[in-house]
């Protein structure tokens, strides 16, 4: 099914409370007694939509999704209190615990894995099988190299527009400037450092043509740009550089699909090739036609190819 499983009806959603400020949204889809599975959204600071449940068959699967901290649904939007990658591991196990489920397959793609790995790393017992697509292991060399001059020697022109918000002395530290304009200069200056921040970012999705931008920023652009820049200004929040990997022996014994786009110029092949090498119960699928979105058609074809296997 090229397409995916389209028109999954949701079952129920509700707002979770994990803590004094923050509420979770959170939805489910499919047979209530087929195989969970959590889905986690990349970014950080995108959101869930209908199209996340393409993957998965609904007769065979229970799909959970939830909106993260300061995403999509969930309140308040764009907080930044209380938003680390280990603040959505406890999340997730409130989801989990909210079900009753022992364990579960964790799905997740770009910032998606990194999520994904941090709460295998965290929760080893609680992953019966770990999905993941075009990966992002969160350290400095990725993130310089998709705002600091790596990608840039494919996408030159849209980078060139990206520096141009920017100062000579801004563009020695990408990342910190634009920090700066975001969360700490006034309506207009954030609101233009967020789309300047998005563009960039929508022009490397995909190998498809890309739709005509819209020059107005979307609440979910806003949430992106501003989520972003608060893990990547702070490092993540990882208490070493390579936190993923350094970790690998807590899950390498999981099962792990990996699917990576071959031409994927925000995740590039490299991490997903070293994520492999680490984990002996890995699988590898290197998509040939693909970039980083899922919804290129042979990546779709191929994580559904991969869900449909794993339900048998």
């Amino acid at each position: 099914m090229e397409a995916g499983y389209q028109n999954t009806a949701v079952n129920q959603s509700f707002y979770l409370q994990v803590d004094d400020q923050h509420k979770l949204y959170v939805e489910d889809c499919g047979n209530t007694k087929g195989q969970p599975v959590i889905f986690l959204h990349g970014g950080p600071g995108s959101e869930i939509t209908p199209s996340c449940r393409l993957f998965f068959d609904p007769e065979k699967y229970h799909i959970i999704l939830f909106d993260q901290r300061g995403t999509g649904k969930s309140k308040p939007f764009l907080s930044t209190e209380n938003n680390t990658p280990f603040d959505s591991v406890r999340d997730m196990e409130l989801i989990r615990e909210y079900y009753g489920y022992d364990n579960w397959f964790v799905f997740g793609g770009s910032y998606g894995s990194t999520l994904a790995l941090v709460y295998a790393i965290l929760h080893p017992e609680r992953v019966e099988q770990l999905i993941l697509r075009g990966i992002f292991l969160g350290r400095q060399e990725e993130i310089d190299w998709l705002y600091e001059g790596g990608a840039a020697k494919f996408y030159p022109e849209a980078y060139e527009k990206y520096l141009s918000f920017l100062s000579d002395e801004e563009q020695k530290n990408c990342v910190h400037a634009y920090y700066q304009k975001i969360h700490q200069g006034d309506k207009e200056a954030h609101q233009a450092a967020c789309r300047y921040w998005t563009k960039w970012e929508s022009s490397l999705l995909t190998l498809l043509p890309h739709f005509p931008e819209e020059d107005q920023l979307s609440p979910s652009e806003e949430a992106t740009a501003v989520l972003e820049s608060h893990y990547f200004e702070n490092h993540m929040f990882f208490e070493e550089d390579n936190y993923i990997l350094n970790n690998v022996h807590r899950f390498n014994d999981i099962p792990m699909e990996i699917v990576q786009g071959r031409y994927d110029v925000i995740c590039p092949p490299n991490s997903a090739h070293q994520l492999h090498l680490a984990c002996p119960k890995s699988n590898l699928h290197l998509v040939e036609a693909s970039g980083h979105s899922p919804y290129d058609p042979e990546m779709l074809k191929t994580i559904v190819a991969i869900m449909d296997q794993l339900a048998e």
